[in-house]
């Protein structure tokens, strides 16, 4: 799968379950302070990025996705394998 289509589903899922606005969503973005995601919605975010792209987050992951192009980046890398 490729970034931008990552990127499309990623931010969609976003908007839709964290009320976010579409402008928020730059890939530099700091997850937790600039869009107030918190730890416990990143069990969502685990339990949607395995449903939508066959990808499993494990808590070692998520540690490291501190902006959201690491979510990205994280996607695109463990859904082509």
């Amino acid at each position: 799968m490729s970034l931008e289509e990552v990127k499309e589903k990623v931010n969609a899922f976003l908007i839709d379950e964290f009320e976010l606005e579409e402008d928020q969503l730059i890939p530099n973005a700091l997850i937790k302070d600039d869009l107030d995601i918190e730890s416990l919605d990143f069990v969502d975010i685990a339990v949607i990025i395995e449903r939508e792209f066959g990808v499993k987050v494990t808590s070692e992951y998520i540690e490291k996705i501190i902006v959201l192009q690491d979510l990205y980046d994280f996607i695109v890398e463990h859904s082509n394998k």
